[in-house]
This record gives structure tokens, sequence and C-alpha cells, in this order.
């Protein structure tokens, strides 16, 4: 198990590993609590997340659930002190969008990571000239330094990890020609696109493009993205929106593989993989001329 999946992913593996322990023991939060001399609410409030949960109390929960092997037992105390680390996002709590930050938060522990993006380039693989042009217009100065400090120190601290996530990003065509940046430095969108392309090329990162002649698709409903993780861990479904108006959906929803079958049909419609690059080229290039 990744030691550096980040407090969220940390804490949501260890509670899926207690409920799931829990319902395989036929055990109700009631009867475990009773059991430990709790109120059901503290239970309740673990596996709900609410309350962080210490070592002593994590033995205690193990001694009910019969885990009795020292090495499941040492990978469930090491999840439940990295739950307790604190988040490099809470330094943009109370600035910006807290379920977007919530995001962050489990994309910082993701294994493999899907969006489809319609109108600008998805976040992970901007430029900082181009993240910084993005954030012109934020209700305040701080608010766009801010904006676009966490799209550049996201993709940062996605690269400390040992084992980085597999990226797989479709964008519409309309993405690629947009000439973000005209008004203040006409070589930033050129060089976002080389730099796009150039990340295409690794085998970590796949970056496809719905061409304009595809016509209408269901991707322009809005951008969206999927989680997947190690572990027994649920998808995440983020849907993007204005602050305040995203969705952050996990469980098991129904939304989850209604849009993991659109990013399939996405995909039937998007160019092949090098096809993409060689049209991200081209328009940097146009750009330029």
């Amino acid at each position: 198990m990744s030691s550096d999946q980040g407090p969220i992913v940390q804490s949501a593996l260890l509670r899926s590993e207690l409920v799931r322990l829990r319902k395989e023991k036929k055990l109700t939060q009631e009867q475990v609590a009773r059991q430990l001399e709790w109120s059901p609410s503290k239970l309740i409030r673990v596996e709900g997340g609410k309350n962080a949960i210490t070592r002593t109390d994590l033995q205690a929960l193990l001694g009910v659930y019969d885990v009795t092997s020292e090495g499941r037992q040492e990978r469930l105390q090491a999840l439940a002190r990295g739950a307790r680390e604190p988040a490099w996002w809470n330094a943009y709590r109370g600035d910006l969008d807290p379920t977007f930050l919530n995001y962050v938060g489990y994309s910082a522990g993701a294994a493999f990571m899907r969006q489809f993006h319609g109108t600008v380039i998805p976040g992970l693989i901007q430029t900082p000239e181009y993240a910084e042009v993005l954030s012109t217009g934020k209700s305040s100065e701080r608010s766009r330094v801010l904006a676009a400090k966490l799209r550049i120190q996201r993709q940062q601290e996605l690269a400390k990890r040992e084992n980085p996530p597999r990226q797989h990003y479709i964008i519409d065509e309309a993405v690629v020609r947009r000439h973000v940046g005209i008004r203040s430095d006409p070589a930033i969108m050129p060089a976002q696109l080389n730099h796009i392309a150039d990340l295409a090329e690794r085998d970590d990162v796949t970056v496809r493009v719905v061409p304009f002649s595809a016509g209408a698709h269901l991707g322009l409903e809005g951008p969206f993205t999927i989680l997947e993780f190690e572990g027994d861990l649920a998808d995440v479904l983020y849907l993007e929106g204005r602050p305040g108006a995203s969705l952050m959906i996990t469980g098991e929803d129904d939304r989850i593989p209604e849009y993991r079958d659109t990013f399939e049909l996405l995909l039937e419609q998007a160019l092949p993989a090098d096809q993409s690059i060689a049209l991200i080229r081209t328009a940097a290039e146009d750009l330029m001329a």
C-alpha cells in the first residue's frame, strides 16, 4: 500500500476497511459500541470520517474484529497515522472552494485519473503562465494568486509520489484552438500546447482530442473527472462548476458508472493518441505564425 496518498485517501481507505471488517463479523454499530463501552455516535463519527481515530481506539476495534495478524494491524495503524498528517492543501482553506479542495485531497492519492474538459486545459497539465492567465478576473488579487499557485502545487505534489497516478485526459478541439493569453503574451498558448504534447509522450500521461469533425458529443454537458484508487476504495466523481456549484460524488451513486461510460464514448470519438499529439503541435505552430 502506497504511503504517499495523502490524509484524505488514507482516512477513506481506513474507514472502508473498518466498515468491511465490522460487516464481515455481522455486527451493527450499536453492538460494537456496546462491546467497547463507547456511545454509538462515536463509532458513527469514526466510520463517517467525522472523528480521527487514535491508535488505542483502532487497536480496540481490531480486537473486536479478531484482526490478530501483526502485519495487518501495522498496515491499518499506518493508514491511521497517515490520516492524521496535516494536508498541504489546508493552506488554501477559507480562500478557495471547499468542495474543490476536498477533491484535491482525493486526487492527491488517486492511482488513475480520467478527465474530460471542453473549455480549458486541465489543471494538472497547465503551465504556470497559462494558469496565471486563467486566474485573471478572480474576485480578489489574493484569490487570483492562490488559484494559480494551487494548480502548480498540485502538479509538484503529485510528482513527488513514489508511484504517480496514471493520467488520461480528453479535451475538445476548442480547448486547443482558443488562444489563451493573446492579449498579454501570445507565446503563452503555443508553449502550453507544446507542453501538453511533451507530457503526452510519457507513459503515464495520455491526451486525446475530440475534433470539431466529431460534432456534438456528451462532453458538451460539462467537465468531469473520475478518480480510481489502490485498495478497497470506490471511485470518486467530480463535476466541475463555478465556485460553490461543483459537486463531488462518492460511494455507490449511479452517476459514477454513467460517467465512466461517457468517458469511454468520448474516447471513441476522440482522435488516436498519436494523431492528437500531431494536432496539438500543429495548433501550436499555427498560433506562432
